[in-house]
């Protein structure tokens, strides 16, 4: 396959380490080198509101690499400018030698019925509790979780045997950390006191607190029950380690750190207890039934954590730069639960009396606003943006070690998506 990577109109920060084993971009053009020589794909960014960002490395000029379908030759070809605007990343990729590939598109086949097939796991006699646990499983959503679980899944087996079936066992797994992701969400409503959830009322809003906490409970029960039939006593272990970690993130969030330079690994360590272990533990227990290789377990998680990180983080900057219908809760929510997210850590930088505002947890009135014009004012949004680019380069790193195979290509184009959403 091909990838064409674009140059964009604007600085463009880059990973540092992209071209290490080969030295400068100034120093392979025009020399031949191996697929294995290139650790991270390049990728381009335009600065948000043309600010400044963190890292900045040139392009030579006028020109775009190209690595061929045999990966023996780097070549340069007239540069094609191109522009994105009020988008997290505006870099792009083309295969020359076959249509794009929808990562969901291609996880869907393996996904057909999945939300009936949960509700059938929720089957009570109380028409209440029923209809309060199906309530979110309604399809409206991208299931992004199950996606990348099959699509894994698919990856691991193509790697292993060459085979490109998902099992059974693997596609369970699919409805299982859905079934915890959903319990997690009404949960966190109750927790959040949130009356917005996917452009729809919560749970706890309609039905009342104590009852969203028991039908959270009945779906983490019903999923427990299905983690058991898989019948794998390592994919068990490694799923219970997502619900102990959801717990466990969802208490880092309710306190915050006093030491100014403890706070971003407090923000980073809850940020995968509560979104990046549950895509790290479900790609690894996919990868352990699929092949008994530990180094692939090891890459499946590496690159579930990697990009779940990525995910959470473009998560909070968006609620800076996105608008409420767009995002389906309102804007600025997180400043009003009392959180300091990535894009507000990133600001203190240059406005050290947000320090302030985040110990009080933005409790007086007028926080909530004066952070908000803080970080808009500094470079928090593009900072935190950039560093959940860099995940996604680790997991595009990770899972490049796989054989090649369109899942595997397909969970690296789902990093752009990931970067490149709006909501």
């Amino acid at each position: 396959m091909a990838w064409i990577w674009q140059r964009c109109g604007c600085r463009v920060p880059v990973l540092e380490r992209t071209f290490t084993s080969i030295g400068s971009l100034e120093s392979v053009r025009g020399k031949v080198f191996h697929r294995r020589h290139v650790s991270i794909w390049i990728s381009a960014c335009c600065p948000v509101l043309g600010r400044r960002p963190l890292e900045t490395l040139n392009f030579p000029s006028r020109s775009t690499f190209i690595l061929t379908k045999n990966y023996t030759s780097l070549l340069r070809t007239p540069v094609r400018w191109h522009h994105s605007t009020r988008r997290a990343c505006c870099y792009s990729k083309t295969h020359s030698e076959e249509t794009y590939t929808d990562p969901f598109k291609l996880g869907r086949r393996d996904l057909m019925n999945l939300y009936e097939d949960i509700k059938k796991e929720l089957l009570v006699s109380t028409t209440e509790l029923r209809e309060m646990c199906e309530y979110y499983f309604d399809g409206r959503g991208k299931a992004l979780r199950p996606v990348v679980v099959v699509l894994m899944a698919r990856a691991c087996n193509a790697h292993y045997n060459n085979s490109r079936e998902v099992l059974a066992s693997q596609r369970s797994v699919a409805l299982v950390i859905e079934m915890i992701h959903t319990a997690s969400l009404v949960h966190d409503d109750v927790i959040d006191g949130s009356d917005s959830r996917r452009g729809k009322t919560t749970v706890n809003h309609l039905w009342g607190e104590k009852k969203a906490v028991l039908a959270g409970d009945y779906i983490l029960s019903a999923a427990s029950m299905a983690l058991a039939r898989i019948g794998n006593i390592a994919v068990v272990s490694v799923l219970g380690q997502v619900i102990e970690d959801l717990v466990r993130g969802e208490f880092l969030q309710l306190g915050s750190k006093e030491d100014e330079n403890e706070r971003f690994a407090h923000y980073l360590e809850k940020t995968f207890k509560k979104t990046a272990s549950l895509i790290a533990n479900s790609c690894k227990a996919v990868s352990i039934l699929g092949c008994p290789d530990p180094k692939v377990h090891e890459i499946a998680y590496q690159y579930g954590k990697n990009i779940g990180i990525a995910f959470q983080l473009i998560d909070d900057v968006l609620d800076f730069t996105a608008c409420a219908g767009q995002l389906g809760k309102p804007t600025a929510a997180d400043l009003r639960l009392g959180l300091a997210t990535g894009p507000v850590l990133f600001a203190c930088q240059q406005f050290p009396e947000l320090n302030t505002l985040i110990m009080r947890r933005f409790s007086l009135p007028g926080d909530v606003d004066r952070a908000w014009q803080y970080v808009r004012q500094s470079d928090g949004v593009q900072q935190a943006t950039y560093l959940a680019r860099r995940y996604c380069h680790e997991a595009i790193r990770e899972i490049s070690k796989l054989q090649p195979s369109p899942e595997r290509d397909a969970l690296i184009q789902l990093t752009e998506i990931v970067l490149t959403r709006d909501k």
